[in-house]
């Protein structure tokens, strides 16, 4: 497997549209508060060769002001765009997905991962459309009023006002995501959506977690044309540190089950590999304090939780797990529906 510097000059899949379901590129080369990319992130961003990237609007979990706290959210990525507008593009079609491609940027789709803010006023579904948002995460792991998220015990599934949410999520021509959901929510949300989507997860029946989805509910988005995308979370099975063996089990699973149409990445890792110092090593774990103590943080999340899968933790990463199921018999067909074919697909169907 190759890595390091000069790894994506094996670009084998330059014509590729690569496409991560859940990600950020983040500059760890610069001081913090600067939004434009310093050159060194830019090239390495480059060097992965992705396409397109849908990113998290906050916020996430329950408390208070969340529809300003979105907003505020809004206005950073838009202050982003602004400062890198020779690199990234803001999608509003799934054609500007191409355009980026052609012209050499970054795509960046807006999505949530809660509904939180909009709460039950679901004028807001509309509003958030108009601000560029294009695909809704329903819960994150806690309950919201839209139903249950991965870590609620009783998994009491989706509300009549979620079922009202979904059906605005997908009126106003957005995706709806039901990552973090718990059991019920996530097969309820399926059977429910005419195209569900589950952005990030993993498969339950290679290793039993409350963020993993089962096969009866793969099954279900891949009967109505949805796609569900594996991550690089340690979650992915008992050990701590997963390995890239791993991964690729969960990718095949989910792609028997649900078919070659199905499968897609949401990584839910930083872009650029993960190579801290001590000081942004002791930040990451001040943010896991964090997590854990306001009860949003998943079992297995302490505060060492590294979040990556170390043997693809290098630019190639998207590449290198395509011709890794390469050698193990998919044809490159079928890696190009992972690498970004299949969320192309279904992001035309969704928003257009």
């Amino acid at each position: 497997m190759p890595t390091g510097a000069n790894a994506f000059l094996q670009d084998d899949f330059a014509d590729a549209i690569i496409i991560d379901g859940l990600d950020d590129v983040f500059n760890p080369y610069a001081p913090e508060g600067q939004t434009r990319l310093t050159d060194r992130a830019w090239q390495e961003a480059v060097a992965t060769g992705i396409t397109a990237l849908r990113i998290t609007m906050r916020p996430v979990g329950n408390g208070d002001g969340t529809w300003e706290s979105f907003e505020r959210s809004a206005e950073f990525q838009t202050g982003r765009i602004m400062a890198n507008p020779d690199r990234f593009m803001k999608v509003d079609k799934a054609d500007d997905i191409r355009a980026a491609k052609r012209e050499g940027k970054i795509a960046l789709i807006w999505g949530t991962q809660d509904t939180i803010m909009i709460g039950a006023d679901l004028d807001r579904v509309q509003r958030m459309r108009e601000m560029g948002v294009r695909q809704v995460q329903l819960t994150y792991n806690l309950r919201n009023l839209a139903g249950d998220g991965a870590l609620e015990e009783a998994d009491g599934g989706i509300s009549r006002l979620g079922y009202d949410i979904v059906d605005a999520v997908e009126a106003n021509r957005m995706l709806i995501d039901f990552s973090h959901g718990g059991q019920n929510t996530m097969r309820q949300g399926a059977l429910h959506a005419k195209l569900p989507t589950i952005s990030h997860t993993g498969a339950m029946a290679i290793h039993p977690h409350p963020r993993h989805v089962d096969d009866e509910t793969i099954r279900a988005v891949a009967d109505k044309g949805g796609t569900v995308g594996v991550y690089m979370l340690p979650y992915l099975g008992p050990d701590p540190v997963p390995s890239g063996e791993l991964l690729l089990r969960h990718i095949e699973h989910i792609a028997n089950v649900g078919g070659e149409d199905c499968v897609t990445l949401g990584t839910d890792n930083d872009l650029l590999p993960l190579n801290m110092n001590e000081e942004q090593r002791e930040a990451l774990r001040q943010y896991l304090r964090e997590r854990i103590a306001s009860g949003v943080a998943a079992p297995g999340e302490t505060e060492d939780f590294m979040p990556m899968v170390p043997d693809y933790n290098h630019l190639d990463v998207y590449r290198q797990i395509a011709r890794d199921l390469m050698a193990r018999g998919w044809a490159r067909a079928q890696a190009e529906k992972l690498l970004g074919a299949n969320l192309l697909r279904v992001y035309r169907e969704g928003f257009g």
